[in-house]
């Protein structure tokens, strides 16, 4: 069993290039299935259709929610795509089943009021200070995943040009930055960074204050910390100022496709939920101010 999931785990890593939190999550959700089925004494390679239904089934029954049982299947359904191009095995047994219907929610964008107070909160007064701007301003500029942020590389920026290349996923992307996010970066580049950063061969863009690359963890203190001062209500992650970007471009008149590049997504339907929200608001709108509404 453990020589399986090492298989599955190089197979992520090395030809899917997933992220280190896709590869920890897609074996977490590996492993639990396996364990399952170890304690029912049912070889992996022996699994049926009717096993992966029993097992979503019963996660359904112990009150996992819909998400997190669609999210196991799929997992289970790569693993075992990854055992038929390998040989071990001849069909993939979680083809056949039905994720569990999943009530996508719409995502929670701040207003272009909230997010200009948000960027406000860092206070240029210090090295954290312009550090933490540069990468708040450089955030809700492309719309990246904070995954994507804390990997970039000084070399991924130009600012002279007013860009960012991102590179995730096996693709490179090419997203423009607007003049407050290039000044800011500008400052922290040329003033700040080579404060903090002891290693000359240290390539991150962004690092903490003992000079090494700044983690996920790390940043997510960051932003809850200035949530805090900000004193806004609305629960405010890495992604929200990803689903900020997107509805804002929308609401001014970009057109799908293009947010759709820069958001990095590979199918539109991902990018579509934007629209939803966006509809959403002008509903609230006209039920608020129609007089026969």
């Amino acid at each position: 069993m453990s020589d399986l999931l090492l298989v599955y785990e190089d197979f992520l890593k090395t030809e899917k290039r997933a992220s280190t939190n896709t590869v920890s999550s897609y074996l977490r959700d590996v492993g639990q299935f396996a364990a399952a089925m170890d304690g029912r004494d049912m070889a992996l390679t022996q699994v049926a259709v009717q096993d992966v239904e029993e097992y979503a089934n019963s996660l359904i029954k112990r009150g996992k929610s819909p998400a997190t049982v669609t999210r196991s299947v799929a997992s289970i359904k790569s693993f075992y795509s990854c055992l038929m191009e390998r040989g071990y095995v001849e069909q993939n047994p979680a083809k056949g089943v039905a994720p569990a219907k999943v009530e996508r929610k719409l995502p929670q964008v701040l207003t272009s009021r909230e997010v200009e107070l948000f960027l406000e909160q860092p206070e240029c007064t210090d090295p954290k200070g312009y550090r933490d701007r540069a990468m708040l301003e450089l955030l809700y500029a492309t719309g990246i995943r904070v995954s994507e942020l804390i990997e970039l590389d000084v070399d991924d920026l130009n600012l002279p040009g007013g860009v960012l290349k991102c590179f995730s996923k096996g693709r490179e992307r090419i997203i423009p930055l607007y003049p407050t996010a290039i000044r800011a970066l500008g400052e922290y580049i040329n003033h700040v960074r080579p404060q903090l950063v002891d290693a000359v061969d240290e390539t991150a863009l962004f690092v903490n204050m003992s000079g090494e690359r700044m983690s996920r963890q790390g940043f997510w203190k960051l932003i809850k910390h200035y949530q805090e001062k900000a004193g806004i209500q609305k629960d405010i992650t890495p992604h929200t100022l990803r689903h900020s970007f997107a509805a804002h471009l929308l609401e001014n008149g970009a057109d799908l496709r293009s947010i759709q590049e820069m958001l990095g997504h590979a199918d539109i339907s991902s990018t579509q939920i934007y629209s939803r929200l966006i509809n959403q608001k002008i509903k609230d709108v006209y039920k608020k101010a129609h007089p026969r509404a």
